[in-house]
């Protein structure tokens, strides 16, 4: 009962910190005259992709249980890019519903298909660079390092042509008022934006929230999950990332009820590219040997083969057509219970076996 009552705590505050980053990332974004691109891909997508980046880098560098450690690392940063790109998609596409009957063009979404194009033709080289290494012998590492190397530099590039992009401007009035304004200079007029230093303490106390919530999610997961029995391997995979996965979901769908679609979706996209870059540099510089489908369960690395085929299906599409319909997101779901049913076959041929 503790730990059911600590679940749902935890989801609570990456709730809170959720609406929170949301709201102050937009206004950190309008003072930096940044664009949606480099709002939503980078500054909120690394921001929420910080619980479940956490997670592989204590499992594998911190934790002193090399083998059990690594597993769960390992499966933890599969984990990221597939629920981005299955359940994280079909949460989206559900708001995205929601709001059809509200909208003039219904569930086509208000994004600049560039930005999402963009981000996903940058998660596409980068996973498969990091996939492709995990089919070299798993004895040599130099192939792991060299990977590594290439994908910071990848992801630097990444980042700086979002940042070079021109900035969207717009006028404070745009915004929704920054929810800790009160603590700005009584005398200032409440149109007029913030000062950083205010926006700054909102957003590292949203992410402080989100991280602190999502870390409680997933011990309390891992309690209830030891409880009914479920396998390490599943609970690495699947049940981690959901929580951690959170903060991006909810900030998706709270930026698409406010009909801030390119934020939404690059939200998400800009997660994926960040999740399979830099966490997987984690598991090719400090377990090189395990970054390998001869390691463990080839059903982990099945997943990215799941994610590349949810993403093609979604935004295949849209590259053609032009648009993104909120419809177009729901694949993302059959995407991933699909895999849960490879899972569950999966655990039971090896527990019979």
């Amino acid at each position: 009962m503790e730990q059911v009552f600590i679940l749902g705590a935890s989801f609570v505050l990456i709730l809170a910190g959720a609406e929170l980053f949301t709201n102050g990332i937009e206004w950190f974004g309008h003072r930096l005259n940044l664009a949606e691109g480099a709002v939503g891909s980078v500054l909120a997508a690394v921001g929420t992709a910080l619980p479940e980046t956490m997670i592989p880098v204590v499992a594998i560098v911190f934790s002193g249980s090399a083998a059990a450690s690594e597993e769960i690392g390992i499966g933890a940063i599969l984990g990221a890019p597939f629920m981005l790109s299955t359940l994280a998609m079909f949460v989206t596409a559900v708001a995205a519903l929601s709001v059809a009957r509200t909208r003039a063009l219904g569930d086509t979404m208000l994004i600049s298909p560039g930005v999402i194009a963009h981000d996903i033709r940058w998660f596409y080289i980068g996973y498969a660079i990091a996939i492709g290494v995990a089919f070299v012998p798993a004895d040599l590492a130099w192939p792991r390092y060299a990977a590594a190397a290439v994908l910071l530099v990848l992801y630097a590039l990444y980042v700086r042509e979002h940042f070079g992009a021109e900035g969207a401007g717009g006028s404070p009035e745009e915004l929704r008022p920054l929810r800790l304004r009160r603590l700005d200079a009584p005398s200032r007029p409440a149109v007029a934006t913030p000062r950083l230093r205010i926006i700054s303490i909102q957003v590292v106390g949203a992410l402080v929230l989100i991280v602190g919530g999502a870390l409680a999610f997933v011990g309390a997961v891992e309690h209830i999950a030891e409880g009914f029995g479920v396998s390490a391997a599943v609970l690495a995979l699947i049940v981690a990332p959901v929580a951690t996965e959170l903060p991006e979901k909810l900030n998706s769908v709270i930026w698409v009820r406010q009909g801030k679609d390119t934020l939404a979706m690059g939200n998400i996209t800009g997660a994926m590219v960040f999740q399979s870059m830099i966490p997987t540099v984690v598991a090719l510089v400090f377990a090189p040997a395990a970054w390998s489908t001869s390691a463990g369960a080839p059903i982990v690395f099945a997943s990215a083969a799941i994610a590349f085929a949810s993403s093609a299906t979604i935004f295949v599409p849209m590259y053609l057509r032009g648009v993104l319909r909120g419809r177009w997101l729901l694949v993302g779901g059959a995407y991933y219970v699909g895999f849960l049913v490879l899972v569950v076959l999966g655990v039971g041929a090896t527990a019979t076996g």
